[in-house]
Parts: C-alpha cells; sequence; structure tokens
C-alpha cells in the first residue's frame, strides 16, 4: 500500500498466498491429522498467544462459543450485567447458560458499558459482569474491575473487536477473569470462521481445553457436560498464514480512518471518532453518528441513499438486543434505564472499513455523504 498525499492505493489484497496455502492443505492431509488438537492447531494457539501478548489462549471453532464456555468454566449463574448495544451473540450466551441478563446503559463517547451505572444494577443475583469492547475502543477496566473486587463478581470481556488492542503497550484481552475473540471472517484477523479464549493460568486453560471437547479428560473421563468446539487444522493453517500480514492490514485501515477523518470533520451533523491515546487502536470499524436535525437527513435516509449508490454501510448495532422479542420484557431493557444505547441506535452508521478499499472506492463514500 501506497500513501501519496493521502491518496491510498493498495497493491495486495491482504490475502494468505494461495500456493503456501495449498502446500499447508497437503500437509495437513498426508498427516491424516485434520482435526482434535493437531500440529496447526498448536502451533497457532502459540503464535497467536505470543503475538497478541497473553499467558495462554484456547483456540475455538467460532466467536460464541467461547463466550458460553467461559459462563460454564466460571461457574456463572443467576444475573450478569451487560451491555445492550452489541451484537447479539453476546446475551445469546447468557440465554444458553440459563442467566439472566441485566442491561446497563452506555457511555455515549466510547460506546461502552458505563461503569456510573453498573452498581445500581447490582441485586444479591448479580454473579458477574460481562462488557464488550465495542468497535475494539477499550472498555474502563479500571472501574469495572474495581466494581467487580468491591462486590466479588467475575469479569468476562467479549472481546470480538479488540484483536490487537493494546492500552499503555498492555493487551485488553489480559483484563478480567477471561476474555473472548472471534475470528470471523469479517474481523481484522479471521480464520474463516474461529475464534478464542484468553486466560491467566495453565490450569483454566487446561479446564477450557477440556470443556471444548465434550469436557473429556482421557479417554474415560468427561468431568462436565462439555460441548465441541474445537478449531479444525485447515482453518488453523489459514489463521497461521493470516497472523503474517495483519500489521499490514491494520496499518491499511489506519490509512482508511484517517482519510474518513479528515474527509468528513467539517460536515455538520456527522461526528467522528479521534483515536484514543495510549490505545493501540486495529481499526475494526468506522462508526459515525448522525444527526438528523444538523446534517439534514436522518440516518436511515443516508443509509438507504448509500446504497443506491453501491455503498453500503452498517447500522451496527441497531437494533438494540434489548428491543429483540427474547429480551424485550426485562425490567432492564426498557428506554428509560437506556437512553444514550437508544438514541447512539438509531444515530449510529459504520462506513465500509477493511483493509482492500481503494482511493476511488473512498472517494465515492465520502461523496454520497458530503451530498
Amino acid at each position: 500500500m501506497a500513501n501519496d498525499n493521502n491518496k491510498i492505493t493498495v497493491t495486495s489484497p491482504l490475502l494468505p498466498d494461495l500456493d503456501e496455502f495449498n502446500a499447508l492443505l497437503k500437509e495437513i492431509w498426508d498427516s491424516k491429522w485434520i482435526t482434535n488438537n493437531g500440529q496447526f492447531h498448536q502451533r497457532l494457539e502459540k503464535e497467536l498467544a505470543e503475538y497478541l501478548k497473553v499467558p495462554y489462549l484456547s483456540l475455538f471453532t467460532n466467536g460464541t462459543l467461547p463466550l458460553i464456555t467461559a459462563l460454564q468454566a466460571l461457574r456463572i449463574t443467576g444475573e450478569v450485567i451487560t451491555t445492550p448495544y452489541s451484537f447479539v451473540a453476546t446475551t445469546h450466551s447468557l440465554w444458553w447458560n440459563g442467566i439472566k441478563p441485566v442491561f446497563v446503559d452506555i457511555d455515549p463517547d466510547t460506546f461502552n458499558l458505563d461503569p456510573a451505572k453498573i452498581e445500581a444494577a447490582i441485586t444479591p443475583k448479580t454473579t458477574a459482569i460481562m462488557p464488550v469492547h465495542c468497535y475494539g475502543r477499550p472498555c474502563d477496566i479500571n472501574a469495572i474491575q474495581e466494581i467487580a473486587d468491591k462486590y466479588g463478581l467475575k469479569v468476562i470481556y467479549d472481546a470480538a473487536h479488540a484483536f490487537g488492542v493494546e492500552i499503555n503497550g498492555e493487551s485488553v484481552l489480559t483484563a478480567g477473569d477471561l476474555s473472548t475473540l472471534s475470528f470471523h471472517a469479517t474481523k481484522v484477523y479471521n480464520t474463516v470462521e474461529g475464534g478464542a479464549m484468553v486466560m491467566h493460568d495453565a490450569k483454566t486453560k487446561e479446564r477450557i481445553d477440556q470443556l471444548k471437547n465434550f469436557g473429556y479428560v482421557d479417554e474415560t473421563t468427561v468431568m462436565a457436560p462439555g460441548i465441541n468446539s474445537k478449531m479444525d487444522e485447515i482453518r488453523a493453517a489459514y489463521g497461521i498464514l493470516n497472523l503474517r500480514q495483519v500489521d499490514k492490514a491494520i496499518e491499511a485501515r489506519k490509512k482508511v480512518a484517517e482519510r474518513y477523518r479528515e474527509a468528513l470533520a467539517d460536515i455538520e451533523g456527522i461526528k467522528v471518532f479521534d483515536d484514543i491515546q495510549g490505545v493501540r487502536n486495529n481499526y475494526s470499524y468506522f462508526p459515525i453518528l448522525v444527526n438528523a436535525e444538523k446534517y439534514g437527513r436522518s440516518r436511515n435516509e443516508l443509509y438507504f441513499d448509500m446504497q443506491k449508490e453501491g455503498v453500503f454501510g452498517r447500522r451496527y448495532f441497531y437494533p438494540l438486543i434489548s428491543d429483540f422479542s427474547t429480551y424485550k420484557g426485562l425490567a432492564s431493557s426498557t428506554k428509560e434505564n437506556l437512553p444514550n444505547a437508544y438514541r447512539i441506535t438509531e444515530s449510529v452508521l459504520c462506513l465500509p472499513m477493511h483493509h482492500a478499499l481503494t482511493e476511488k472506492d473512498l472517494e465515492r463514500i465520502i461523496s454520497t455523504i458530503r451530498k
């Protein structure tokens, strides 16, 4: 990728080399070991732990199953405080474990769970907090941990967006008791489908590895009703190759974000967000907020106008999880309880963001917004 006077030219789609991938596929085929903790699975766990600066990591077949398994591993019950502003898998993981979600409002500047609202939501049934590093912007991990310690609560971070994100050089994935990642194809780093869990010690990793393999300890012992969520060798091999170029992908996304900020900063009614000082961003998403009164068009009008021009943004997250039928009846789902989340969900629009966007693509996106 070249950058000349803010002109962005992508010289490579930054996909794994096909010949190299085919060579790894042949190696897998010749080994006759295509799943169940094979050599590429073990290698990717090691390489990811080193890259992400975390002590222990366990691979999963997608990003939802580590959430479900984290709750099981920590024996979470009763109620869990979480955010309504996320992908629905966050709350579905609670549902699958028979846990009641309690929604707390978000901070309108970070899109994350507002620590100032957490304590009021704690009840005798509360056992954990499940925050989300929305768009890869870190939660206030210190404030959340102080509350958790005060009330004896576990903290599980949904870090699906937070691959490689650091605060002052330290991985955000080491916060809380456990953190989970998604390696879906839409993410900065992907294994086509996949995910991971980050933990602090070898004993916890051993338990997680057992739970993701039906609960097996050995050939004749099952320690708990685990689930089958192991990553296969083919996706692990793809992930090994993809890890080699993730830094280039993040750098390309950074240039796209810089171009967006420069081009949209002076448009009345469009709010863009700067990088957070001391945070290594991964540029997973580029959200803007649309103030219809000042901009002259509502978020939805802009969203559909962009589609007419072949530009596909995302109203992400819309609607709120608390508005889905499964959760709408909860006392914590009311608009009165979640004013910031409801306001943001009606005004947010995530612009196209990936490392293969060209300057021509960006000009078309920007001109559609500036019309």
